[in-house]
């Protein structure tokens, strides 16, 4: 069967699975989630980074993850999200900042899908935020 490639923000057919890589900030830690924004279950889920992630202090292979290797189901609606680092661990440590995400997926027909999302790490370096009280810098 032919491979469906994305080229918009929105599914080939309203009941197709959708799924995305998406890297979240939030009061300086840094995330990446895997969210199926579809209308129906995606399996075989896989993701290729362009570039080897090493996050948690530099401790961890985040992009080696089994998150990112082994997902066999992920229902319509659900997100699944992973701590990749914080926000001045990464940039400190010169983590690269341009990235792109290659996806792949089926439906429950076994038509397969192809997504590549392109993101820019940079534009979190100078938000500002506050910490918690007690927090670690």
């Amino acid at each position: 069967m032919p491979l469906k490639t994305r080229k918009k923000l929105m599914p080939v057919q309203a009941s197709d699975p959708y799924v995305i890589v998406d890297f979240v900030f939030d009061r300086g830690l840094l995330s990446i989630s895997i969210k199926n924004s579809g209308a129906n279950a995606a399996f075989g889920v896989r993701v290729e980074f362009s570039h080897r992630l090493m996050g948690v202090e530099g401790s961890v292979e985040v992009s080696a993850l089994p998150l990112f290797r082994a997902l066999e189901f992920l229902p319509a609606g659900k997100e699944i999200s992973t701590f990749l680092d914080s926000s001045s661990s990464y940039f400190r440590s010169k983590q690269p900042t341009q990235i792109t995400t290659v996806i792949t997926y089926q439906d429950g027909q076994h038509q397969k899908f192809s997504n590549t999302i392109r993101h820019n790490l940079e534009i979190y370096r100078a938000i500002g935020f506050v910490r918690a009280a007690g927090s670690e810098p």
